[in-house]
């Protein structure tokens, strides 16, 4: 389906290089981000109350080639479901040329993406990492793009050490997220199987999803709201995705929340970092505006700034253990429309009688129509220049 290789090797040639640093001043980022990270988790454990009961451990950190190749190796686990589902079935194959060709450019496309996020993303958490067979490394892994973090924060012109540990607030709030709310990964994990296996194979139906997808980059090209994500999907797909939106905002929001509440007591200049922050969040050129609209990168945003305030609400409202009530099951995971208005939220999981938890379809992987619920990062989801 995707020539891997060629998307590692094509996303590594096109990736612009990092900012220019001696040596000395990149042993120096390298050892900041470590020691950084195990003292954000610490802080963000203590804010959040919550507690996976794990030793806070040091970030990877990588360069953008490694940022690369550590996600394509995340998108071969994650599609694995859908590329069994291609190859079984009894389905009839293509002829191997064609097969051959169709995954090389695929790998083309995959990597030129790639390549174009790896100058922009600060960090994120790893949800799927491939099998380790001695069945000892953690289920994910935490992630810091070096070169990426000391651009932004030349550009800014803010302090090195207080924007490192601002990212890593963000970005050790994921972990946490994730490490100790036992049943959110693989909640995330089968949502996100679930949307896949919910996609068209026939041809006819992937060469009108072709049709809407040319009609979406012509749509963002004139500097409209199209975007990629929305023009290949299914309608069952649509239905999905709001609940793998509706936990993502959660997610993201709350990385957001919690490096700006922690942040006045460990980071001085956190207030100048955030509003410059966001000023280059919604900046540059038309191009680069043009692909983040066409990758659903301002979506992204818009998800930063919608959880947050959701987060913000209920955390002023009902008080930290009121809103960590959210981490409880699916079941109390608020919907996009409790996002947008937090009070329905409140009243249905915190002042209301008990919940029952009943896993989605009998367990806690499954999902239901009648469950409001939902799904980086990343994960993705780390601070990212918009």
């Amino acid at each position: 389906m995707i020539d891997w290789d060629l998307a590692v090797s094509t996303g590594t040639r096109l990736v612009r290089p990092g900012p220019q640093v001696t040596r000395e001043e990149a042993r120096q980022a390298v050892s900041d981000l470590r020691r950084l990270s195990r003292e954000a988790e610490r802080h963000v454990r203590e804010f959040t109350r919550i507690d996976g009961g794990a030793a806070p451990q040091a970030a990877t950190i990588v360069d953008r080639p490694g940022w690369i190749k550590a996600n394509v190796e995340g998108f071969r686990v994650v599609l694995e479901p859908l590329t069994r589902r291609m190859s079984g079935e009894g389905r009839t194959q293509p002829p191997a040329i064609v097969a051959a060709v169709g995954s090389r450019i695929t790998g083309v496309e995959v990597g030129a993406v790639l390549a174009f996020l790896a100058s922009r993303v600060l960090g994120q958490y790893e949800l799927f990492l491939p099998p380790d067979p001695s069945g000892k490394a953690p289920t994910g892994r935490l992630t810091l793009v070096a070169p990426n973090i000391v651009n932004a924060e030349r550009e800014l012109g803010v302090d090195p050490g207080d924007f490192r540990l601002w990212v890593c607030l963000h970005e050790e709030t994921h972990r946490v997220q994730f490490t100790g709310v036992p049943w959110l990964r693989e909640y995330v994990r089968s949502q996100m199987t679930e949307f896949l296996l919910a996609s068209d194979l026939d041809l006819p139906t992937l060469l009108e999803r072709l049709r809407t997808a040319a009609d979406a980059v012509a749509d963002a090209v004139r500097g409209g709201e199209g975007n990629l994500i929305d023009a290949i999907q299914t309608p069952e797909q649509k239905k999905i995705l709001e609940r793998l939106t509706a936990v993502m905002t959660l997610v993201e929001g709350h990385g957001d929340y919690v490096m700006d509440a922690v942040g006045p007591s460990v980071v001085p200049s956190v207030s100048e970092i955030r509003t410059r922050f966001q000023e280059r969040r919604e900046g540059g050129s038309r191009v680069d505006r043009t692909v983040r609209r066409l990758l659903g990168i301002d979506l992204k945003m818009k998800q930063y700034a919608e959880g947050s305030a959701f987060v913000r609400t209920v955390v002023e409202r009902a008080g930290m253990d009121g809103f960590n009530k959210v981490w409880g099951s699916p079941s109390t995971l608020p919907t996009q429309a409790e996002i947008a208005d937090p009070d329905r939220w409140i009243a249905r999981v915190v002042t209301a009688p008990a919940l029952e938890t009943p896993h989605l379809n009998g367990s806690p992987n499954g999902s239901a129509e009648t469950a409001p619920g939902p799904v980086d990062g990343d994960g993705d989801g780390p601070p990212r220049e918009g």
